[in-house]
């Protein structure tokens, strides 16, 4: 009994060390690329040692590989957050657009971490044999969109990786460039008042592409 106790213990704080140590590197690679970002700076900033890195992740390449895991799971945890079964299907589109603008404008990190990965033409995704939420918002869109077939509200026909690929563009491309369209348009782009303006720009462009 007391051994059960001790090596649940022991779960519990590896993964809690390893949650800590992808929280911390997903700040240092958002802010210096897989290149620029050191494993010795990361281990500072949290309550291990670099040992920990090598023994949980086995390289740097293999934490960073463990962090854009995560960026794209928290991606899909987000949008899935809702029950849109319980919304009438053209209520659920809206909410999933808007859920999907709220995770990219709260976690700019994952943005620029995932932009530095297409810039570096994926080099490091290939090696992620799989995603644990994938399927997640290809499932969540389908079923939104085949109740709306089925009640006439929603345009038949509609491919859900489609969909789901135009409403991540547009709410990636925004934050992505936040701070060039801050200066060239001379808006504040960054404010709750700008922001909000875009997340229903961005629902009203899916809605009148989706509605029947």
């Amino acid at each position: 009994m007391a051994e059960a106790a001790v090596k649940e213990r022991r779960k519990r704080n590896a993964s809690a060390t390893r949650a800590e140590l992808v929280a911390v590197a997903t700040e240092e690679f958002a802010e210096k690329g897989l290149a620029g970002a050191r494993v010795e700076e990361i281990a500072s900033r949290t309550a291990t040692s670099k040992h920990m890195i090598y023994y949980h992740f086995g390289s740097k390449d293999g934490l960073y590989r463990a962090v854009l895991e995560q960026a794209y799971d928290e991606f899909r945890i987000a949008e899935g957050s809702l029950d849109y079964d319980d919304l009438p299907a053209l209520d659920a589109l809206t909410a999933l657009v808007g859920a999907t603008f709220d995770v990219h404008a709260r976690r700019p990190q994952i943005v620029r971490i995932i932009m530095a990965e297409n810039i570096n033409c994926g080099e490091q995704i290939h090696s992620i044999d799989s995603f644990q939420q994938r399927e997640l918002a290809l499932d969540t869109m389908r079923r939104i969109l085949d109740r709306g077939a089925a009640d006439g509200t929603l345009r038949s026909g509609l491919d859900p990786l489609q969909v789901h690929l135009t409403v991540s563009a547009l709410c990636f491309h925004y934050i992505a460039n936040v701070h060039t369209f801050g200066h060239v348009f001379e808006i504040d782009a960054h404010s709750s008042t700008e922001m909000e303006t875009r997340r229903e720009e961005i629902i009203a462009t899916i809605v009148n592409r989706c509605a029947k």
